[in-house]
């Protein structure tokens, strides 16, 4: 295909793996034939029932605890945490206690002894192992981690590969968490966890520290001989947006992501009743079945495409239209045969994408148990809890630390959060109820320590 050379020219200078070229020009093809990635809905049917861990027989802990000497924790670690304003790994954020998502995330892993290892990015691979030197005992018989591949951008216009002198960059992309399986074969990582007898690998996105390995889970998982399985759990009005398990009319399982959903279909993406399960992106993976499946398709699993449109330049809307191809993970439940998927509670799906999220973490609506588990706080009755700062002022890291000096105001109370405006906070300051605090003048506001606020407070 001649429209591809130039693109396979761009990934052989940067010396990609060929695997990872023919991967890129499966899916160049598609787009190039018009495919759009979508999965109509008349194509798909809702999942009605599921086996819910919940009901687990206590027996499978133990058929768990036999299968640990076996499992390894597979994090994704290729986040910057850029639209907190960050330029390393998210995971050296500080998470609870003073401790990173990374050293709890350690810290998890020795208490079920296991390995860890990470899928970094080319951004994240150093920073991360820089902080692992800290714990020599992770450091064991396989490498800590391995790193994810970037692909061309393509220019929507011609669909040749985009030109950004300003920033050379930034005319690369990540291929999406999908390229998990084809970097486990092009790192050999796959071949280093089987010869060194490991046959289950548990995934989950570092930033969520919910995601911990449950030895009922495993057991269920390890006994069923259950070649690849999603967790998943109750989609609510906050996750309608977000990627939904459906079914084709054979009853294959399928992951549909927003990217892959036509606009005429949006209602129907978005109604929780009828796609009632969220995936959270905890999945677990059969080694050996993974190789099995990875060979019979010569490495490239033809995973469903996701197209993504976006600008060269995400900060500049008026910078070159470009398609990014993607591939999510979860949508490997449609390529192994026997895949499953199992219905989760809320608590093992609790990322940090925004500081919105990360004060919820930080705050005493969460606790760290001695396991280093992260769970909603037991003395909390109010679910859930929502909260909105004002973007201008918190949306950065550096800007939302700044105005929290002394730690983060206890929540515990606390029903909703609502903050516009600058207002910085004093310490020990506790806020009940729903509260929502209205700073409209040209100077800052400053909350003093130790006040309890119930209600609405304004400054004009």
């Amino acid at each position: 295909m001649k429209r591809f050379a130039p693109f396979a020219k761009r990934m052989q200078d940067a010396n990609l793996p060929e695997i990872v070229i023919k991967t890129f020009k499966h899916y160049y093809a598609q787009l190039a034939a018009g495919h759009t990635g979508f999965i109509p809905e008349s194509d798909i049917q809702p999942v009605e029932t599921l086996p819910d861990v919940k009901m687990f027989p206590s027996q499978l802990v133990q058929v768990g605890e036999s299968a640990l000497s076996k499992t390894i924790l597979l994090k994704l670690n290729g986040g910057l945490g850029t639209n907190m304003g960050m330029k390393r790994a998210k995971t050296l954020l500080v998470a609870k206690n003073e401790l990173t998502f990374l050293d709890i995330i350690v810290r998890q892993v020795r208490h079920a002894a296991i390995p860890l290892m990470l899928m970094n990015s080319f951004v994240t691979h150093e920073d991360s192992l820089t902080l692992l030197e800290q714990y020599p005992d992770m450091w064991r018989d396989i490498p800590l981690d391995f790193v994810q591949h970037k692909v061309p951008k393509i220019t929507q216009e011609s669909l040749s590969p985009v030109n950004w002198s300003a920033n050379p960059d930034l005319e690369w992309c990540p291929p999406g968490h999908g390229d998990i399986y084809t970097a486990l074969i092009t790192s050999g990582m796959l071949e280093i966890l089987l010869r060194a007898g490991y046959e289950y690998a548990f995934v989950s996105n570092a930033d969520n520290l919910g995601a911990v390995i449950d030895k009922a889970i495993l057991g269920y998982f390890a006994k069923n001989e259950i070649p690849f399985m999603m967790e998943v759990t109750d989609r609510t009005e906050a996750d309608k947006k977000g990627g939904h398990l459906a079914q084709r009319p054979n009853g294959q399982l399928v992951l549909r992501e927003a990217a892959q959903c036509h606009p005429n279909d949006r209602e129907s993406f978005q109604d929780i009743s009828r796609h009632k399960y969220f995936n959270t992106n905890n999945l677990w993976l059969n080694l050996k079945a993974l190789k099995t499946v990875m060979a019979r398709k010569n490495n490239i699993l033809e995973l469903p495409m996701i197209r993504n449109a976006k600008t060269v330049d995400s900060r500049d809307n008026n910078s070159t239209p470009i398609y990014q191809l993607e591939t999510a993970m979860g949508s490997a439940i449609a390529i192994f045969e026997g895949a499953q998927a199992v219905h989760v509670p809320r608590t093992r799906f609790a990322p940090v994408k925004t500081t919105d999220d990360l004060l919820a973490v930080r705050s005493d609506v969460y606790l760290l148990t001695d396991e280093f588990w992260v769970i909603p706080n037991p003395a909390r009755q109010l679910g859930t809890i929502s909260i909105n700062l004002d973007p201008d002022y918190y949306k950065l890291i550096n800007d939302m630390e700044a105005r929290f000096p002394n730690g983060t105001p206890s929540l515990l109370e606390c029903q909703k959060l609502t903050i516009k405006g600058d207002i910085k906070f004093g310490r020990d300051v506790t806020l009940k109820g729903n509260v929502q605090l209205i700073n409209q003048t040209n100077q800052q506001v400053e909350i003093e320590n130790g006040a309890v606020i119930t209600a609405e407070q304004r400054w004009e």
